[in-house]
């Protein structure tokens, strides 16, 4: 499943998201996620969320138990 609706993301979620800085190369970080940060109920490039560790990036991917590279 894809992050570009809100509803589908909440708190305690595992998720994929792109870093800002990685969007060029699509590299993907995993984490679980802390805050949402987009207002909106649907966002073209994914929902922006904030992870546990600090980190910020736009969820590409919601399904991803055991999916780690």
């Amino acid at each position: 499943m894809d992050g570009q609706y809100r509803k589908d993301i909440y708190p305690g979620l595992e998720v994929a998201i792109i870093l800002k800085k990685d969007q060029r190369s699509g590299k993907k970080t995993y984490g679980i996620v802390k805050d949402l940060l987009t207002s909106a109920a649907y966002h073209s490039r994914g929902i922006k969320v904030r992870l546990e560790d600090g980190q910020v990036g736009r969820v590409v991917e919601t399904d991803v138990v055991g999916d780690e590279d």
